[in-house]
């Protein structure tokens, strides 16, 4: 009998935010208990640490460049095969509770049904302008003092009233699902925490306020040498000009929202045992990307950075998963929608046919070793020019294009905080050569360059024609 499978997809929760990976005061139990019962993944990266390009990459299981996912702005042509689709031409029942961030007027994109709402469905962010100077931020970033009228610290938002909502609805399906039910089925349950705004209800900030609210590790001069991606990236948002102690309060309601997203990964445990399922279920816990949290004097995502582009990934498999296994080895989270295609049963000639570019983790949680691999994009909010990371055992290489190409080059063995970068060191040149070569020979920049501004261009005259006759916008 095929598992059912459950995946809790939270959004903007950096790994090392949590106990289960090794943060001293954020409390994460249920986390600890996914650890225990199954495998966790210590090197899983997003495939573009923004919203809405790294879930189009989920969802099909592509690299950016492969499935043109380019921005927040950018929808998922009605022809991309998704795992979605993938699990239901296995026979799956496969429904979404919550947010995906899918663009435009289909919500689905394979999904049969839509239990709790999408909050951020109807957002509407403009595509990027790669052809204009980037902006510089007028004012330091609302989001560490307070979004709209809400202050950071206590209390609840529209976001957390979504979540209630599409884990209550989650664990009610749970209950009513006859264990006995021929067909099996695949629940994705989307949750916004612990995503700013930092505002979390009682009793989870006082957990952490006043006394684990602290301040980013910022080494004396760090700021000064920051590479230039990461200064474009302060500029453009405003990162700077933030009291202490309104970053305390922000970090404290963050860690608050974490220990949150932890109860509802809780919850749907919980409901899983008692429906008598969760012998026959796969459950899957990550994120769609990590977030800065004033680390590198960075917020929210759009960086290499080990805060934004590393995501928990947990996986208990009963039957299949080592109890307590740690992976050590590099993953994406093209690997996870490998790896939910082949629980279901696509085999794998299929999955290879069909231009997946990830790798089934079955064998990994098994305690076979993994190919350490981990790629990683960033093509539009917070750069003006395409981005990639590679990154293989301790060693991470960041490029930006351009002329000459910008390099970032990190031991995080021996430096694990990413505070020297090593790119142009002689010590460090073998291997700095090594992946660079092995990076440009997958990702041509120039053609992504222009494959990019072509989708802005295009983009914006679909949307400036339907401003302009008063029509609503098509995405």
């Amino acid at each position: 009998m095929r598992p059912n499978i459950v995946v809790l997809l939270s959004d903007e929760h950096g790994a090392q935010f949590s106990s289960t990976y090794g943060h001293p005061s954020i409390a994460t139990p249920a986390m600890d208990r996914m650890a225990a019962e199954g495998a966790t993944f210590d090197a899983a990266y997003c495939n573009n640490p923004l919203c809405v390009p790294s879930r189009l990459s989920f969802m099909t299981g592509r690299y950016t460049h492969n499935c043109r996912g380019w921005d927040n702005a950018t929808p998922l042509p009605a022809d991309a095969v998704t795992w979605p689709y993938l699990l239901r031409s296995q026979g799956y029942e496969v429904v979404l509770s919550g947010k995906m961030h899918l663009v435009g007027a289909d919500q689905l994109h394979g999904f049969e049904r839509q239990l709790g709402r999408d909050l951020h469905a109807d957002l509407s962010i403009e595509p990027g302008r790669w052809s204009e100077p980037l902006p510089e931020a007028k004012a330091p970033w609302r989001g560490v003092v307070g979004k709209g009228h809400e202050a950071t610290g206590p209390g609840r938002t529209p976001e957390i009233d979504a979540d209630d909502e599409a884990v209550d609805a989650a664990v009610r399906f749970i209950g009513e699902r006859d264990p006995a039910d021929a067909r099996p089925f695949a629940l994705c349950v989307g949750i916004i925490a612990p995503h700013y705004p930092f505002v979390v209800p009682e009793p989870f900030f006082s957990q952490y306020w006043p006394e684990h609210a602290d301040l980013p590790d910022l080494p004396p001069g760090h700021l000064d040498e920051l590479p230039p991606a990461a200064q474009r990236l302060r500029s453009i948002c405003g990162f700077w000009g933030h009291t202490d102690e309104q970053v305390r309060r922000a970090r404290a309601a963050y860690y608050g929202l974490v220990s949150y997203t932890d109860d509802k990964l809780r919850q749907l445990l919980d409901a899983l045992d008692g429906s008598g399922l969760a012998e026959n279920t796969v459950v899957v816990h990550t994120s769609d990307h990590g977030e800065m949290l004033g680390e590198h004097g960075l917020w929210r995502k759009m960086s290499f950075y080990e805060q934004s582009a590393r995501v928990p990934l947990q996986i208990r498999w009963p039957g299949q998963a080592s109890a307590g296994r740690r992976v050590v080895e590099c993953v994406s989270l093209v690997d996870v929608t490998a790896t939910l295609a082949d629980v279901a049963g696509v085999a794998a000639d299929q999955r290879q046919s069909l231009g997946l570019d990830g790798s089934s983790l079955a064998p990994v949680v098994a305690g076979e070793p993994g190919r350490d691999e981990a790629f990683v994009e960033l093509t539009s909010h917070g750069t003006d020019r395409p981005r990639a990371m590679l990154r293989r055992g301790t060693w991470k290489l960041c490029l930006s294009g351009g002329e000459p190409l910008e390099a970032e080059l990190y031991d995080l063995d021996a430096d694990p905080g990413e505070f020297v970068n090593l790119a142009g060191d002689l010590a460090a040149a073998d291997v700095e050569s090594q992946m660079t070569e092995e990076l440009l020979s997958r990702w041509d920049w120039r053609a992504i360059d222009e494959r990019i501004r072509q989708s802005q261009r295009e983009r914006r005259l679909i949307l400036d024609v339907a401003a302009h006759q008063g029509e609503p916008a098509p995405f």
